[in-house]
C-alpha cells in the first residue's frame, strides 16, 4: 500500500508540474524543494553538519547561502525531470548546451569504451538525458530503487531516448559495454559499504568508495571522463561539461589505499571554486563507522563533493 501511495504521489507530480510551461514547472521545482526544507528539520541539520565538517573555516551565514543553493539547485532539477517528456531532438539546446565535448570525443575515439564518471552534482539526471538527446545514447548504472512502482518510474525516464539502465552489480555487462567502445556513466559519490569499498581521504574524514570503476578501468583500458551539468544564471541554461581524461597511475602495490584517488578525495577543484551549488555526499556518516569506529557526516545529504584529478590503481588483482 506504501509503495503504491509513493508511486501516486510521484506520477502526480510528474504530470502536473511537467504540464507547467517550463519557467513555471522550474518556479514549481524550487518551492517544492524549500518546502522541504522549511519543514523537514532533521534534513537541514544534516546539511549543515556535512557543510561544518566540509568547509570549518565559513561562518554559519555562508553555509547556509550554500545550503539554500543546493535546494534551489534541487528544485530547478526537479522541475526539468518533469518535462523529459517535452525534450526533443530539435528543442535540448534550449535547455542544455556542451562545454568540453571536445574531451568526449577524443576518449570515444579510442574505440575502447568510456566512464562517464560523475556525482550528485548539479542536475546530474539531466546529464545522461541530454546526451541522449544529442545523438549520444549510454548505459546508466543504477540501483534498483526499494519501491518496484517508483523504479519502473525512474526506468522510463531515464531511458527514452535511447539510454540503457544496467544494475550496479552487472560486472559482465559493463566489461561487454566497454569492449563495444560504449560510455557507461557512473555516479561516483555514493557511500559504499565496507566489503565494497575502500577509505579514502575526504575533507579530512574517511570516506568508504567503490573501487568497482577503477577495476574495469583498467580491466579494459577505458578512457575515465568527468562530467557534470551545472546551472549557468548567465545563459539561462545547463552546461553539460566534460573535463580532459583522467591521467591513470598503475602503482606498484595491490593495497586498497592504491585506490585512494579514484574515490572522492580531493575535490571538484574548479567546480568548488566557481561556487556551483551541488548534492550528495560520499562520506560516511550514516550511522557506519569509519576506520577505528569513527562516524564522520551523513550520507545522501546535501554537501559538496570533492573529486580527484587523477587516478591510481595497483597492477594486479584486477
Amino acid at each position: 500500500m506504501r509503495y503504491r501511495l509513493e508511486y501516486a504521489l510521484a506520477w502526480a507530480l510528474l504530470k502536473l508540474v511537467g504540464a507547467l510551461p517550463r519557467s513555471f514547472a522550474r518556479a514549481a521545482g524550487i518551492s517544492i524543494a524549500w518546502l522541504v526544507y522549511l519543514l523537514h528539520r532533521k534534513l537541514r541539520r544534516v546539511g549543515m553538519r556535512n557543510l561544518e565538517l566540509a568547509f570549518p573555516e565559513k561562518s554559519l551565514g555562508e553555509r547556509k547561502k550554500i545550503l539554500h543553493g543546493v535546494f534551489t539547485s534541487l528544485g530547478r532539477h526537479v522541475g526539468e525531470v518533469c518535462l523529459f517528456p517535452r525534450y526533443s531532438r530539435e528543442n535540448v539546446t534550449e535547455t542544455v548546451v556542451y562545454e568540453g565535448f571536445e574531451n568526449y570525443e577524443r576518449a570515444l575515439a579510442r574505440h575502447k569504451g568510456v566512464l562517464f564518471l560523475t556525482g550528485h552534482l548539479g542536475a546530474w539526471e539531466l546529464s545522461a538525458f541530454a546526451h541522449s538527446l544529442y545523438g549520444h545514447p549510454l548505459n546508466v548504472v543504477m540501483r534498483p530503487l526499494d519501491n518496484p512502482y517508483l523504479d519502473r518510474l525512474a526506468r522510463r525516464y531515464r531511458t527514452m531516448h535511447g539510454n540503457k539502465v544496467v544494475d550496479k552489480d552487472f560486472a559482465r555487462g559493463l566489461i561487454a559495454a566497454m569492449h563495444k567502445g560504449e560510455t557507461v556513466g557512473v555516479l561516483m559519490d555514493t557511500n559504499m559499504i565496507v566489503s565494497q569499498g575502500v577509505f579514502v581521504d575526504f575533507f579530512g574524514y574517511k570516506a568508504s568508495t567503490a573501487t568497482g570503476v577503477a577495476r574495469l578501468a583498467l580491466k579494459t583500458d577505458a578512457a575515465v571522463i568527468p562530467g557534470f551539468t551545472v546551472w549557468d544564471p548567465v545563459l539561462q541554461k545547463y552546461r553539460l561539461r566534460f573535463d580532459p581524461a583522467v591521467k591513470l597511475i598503475r602503482t606498484k602495490t595491490a593495497t586498497p589505499t592504491s585506490f585512494r584517488t579514484l574515490s572522492c578525495s580531493r575535490t571538484f577543484s574548479k567546480t568548488i571554486s566557481a561556487g556551483f551549488p551541488i548534492s550528495g555526499c560520499g562520506c560516511t556518516g550514516d550511522g557506519r563507522p569509519g576506520p577505528g569506529g569513527k562516524k564522520t557526516c551523513i550520507r545522501n545529504s546535501p554537501c559538496r563533493v570533492p573529486f580527484s584529478p587523477s587516478l591510481s590503481f595497483p597492477a594486479a588483482n584486477v
